[in-house]
């Protein structure tokens, strides 16, 4: 094909995809220097991207009604030569029909769904079992670059940096734990974090740091591990910004957390993510990269819950049920921490 001179990515959301987007900008970059690169993406996932050279940003805060939706229109009034149309949402498709591209290229019939198919004319490659990572990917790999050893970090600001020094003066030494998902049928029990904490400190000797947004739930899930610990650990949620996050993820010796944007913000950084998954299934959603430290119990949840094989059911599939998370053990957790701790 001939190089394009203007591209669309649309991809709002959630963090954990926006990051694994970065790659998908770098290696579309790295094939077209000179094409004009935009992204729609939604206001709190733009914090993680915003430094990322070379991109026009247009921002659109779902929260702001038709009042954000008419100022989408407005500023997308002109054509491209390309839309890649990276999300599955029905306000993902209402916002493409806004985008005017010669060429709109989407996902693959079996992970398109809520109208997806009827908002684009080129799809991706399908593939059974992919990473979602890899289905994102796929996107600058359908327009013809080559994606090979991109770099997936998100870029990091150097007073964010100097955040991290301050509460990690040694480097690759403390152990984060960023507790809560955004889905709470994926968090863990207070319990099993404590232990797993506590034994951190009692037989590594390393610090370990909670981290955190700012939410009330996020806050109370903190506070309620330092309470059930025996040792006391560093509280920072609800105190850092995203960016100071990422630096803290940046310096860490690893990260434990459920299926959650840090966990995809450590593994993209090069740190590695002891994950947590029985709701969801770490071969489609865990953190590429570590995926051989996750503690997965999505195939016993299917059995227990489903009476189905992994294999068997839809992919991407969750399941949201109370206990499901139970079924990670902390000796399990501990066992894969001596692993990465050395």
């Amino acid at each position: 094909m001939s190089a394009p001179n203007s591209i669309c990515l649309l991809r709002l959301s959630a963090l954990g995809d926006v990051c694994h987007c970065i790659s998908t900008v770098r290696a579309i970059q790295r094939r077209w220097p000179e094409a004009r690169l935009t992204w729609i993406i939604g206001k709190g996932e733009y914090r993680l991207v915003r430094d990322l050279p070379g991109v026009e940003f247009v921002v659109y805060d779902k929260r702001g009604g038709m009042t954000a939706f008419l100022e989408l229109r407005r500023n997308l009034q002109r054509r491209f030569d390309v839309l890649l149309h990276a999300q599955v949402s029905t306000r993902a498709n209402l916002i493409a029909l806004l985008v005017r591209a010669d060429r709109r290229i989407g996902f693959d019939a079996d992970r398109a769904r809520e109208g997806h198919g009827l908002v684009i004319s080129e799809r991706i490659p399908a593939a059974n079992f992919q990473h979602q990572a890899e289905a994102l990917l796929s996107f600058a790999r359908t327009l013809g670059a080559d994606t090979h050893g991109i770099d997936r970090a998100p870029p990091i600001r150097e007073d964010d940096r100097e955040f991290a020094r301050e509460h990690q003066p040694e480097p690759g030494r403390a152990v984060l734990i960023s507790p809560c998902s955004s889905h709470a049928a994926r968090n863990w029990s207070v319990a099993g974090y404590a232990e797993v904490a506590d034994w951190v400190i009692e037989q590594t000797e390393r610090p370990v740091i909670l981290i955190g947004g700012p939410s009330e739930m996020e806050k109370r899930v903190g506070a309620e591990i330092e309470s059930a610990m025996r040792h006391a650990p560093v509280n920072l949620i609800g105190k850092d910004t995203l960016g100071q996050s990422l630096a803290m993820l940046e310096r860490a010796a690893c990260l434990l957390a459920p299926d959650s944007g840090p966990v995809h913000f450590a593994a993209a950084l090069g740190t590695p993510v002891v994950g947590l998954y029985a709701s969801t299934w770490s071969r489609r959603s865990g953190p590429l990269g570590s995926l051989e430290h996750c503690v997965d119990r999505f195939p016993e949840a299917c059995r227990k819950y489903l009476d189905r094989e992994p294999e068997q059911v839809k992919w991407g599939k969750r399941i949201e049920k109370p206990g499901v998370m139970d079924l990670v053990e902390p000796a399990a957790v501990i066992e894969r921490l001596e692993t990465v701790l050395g």
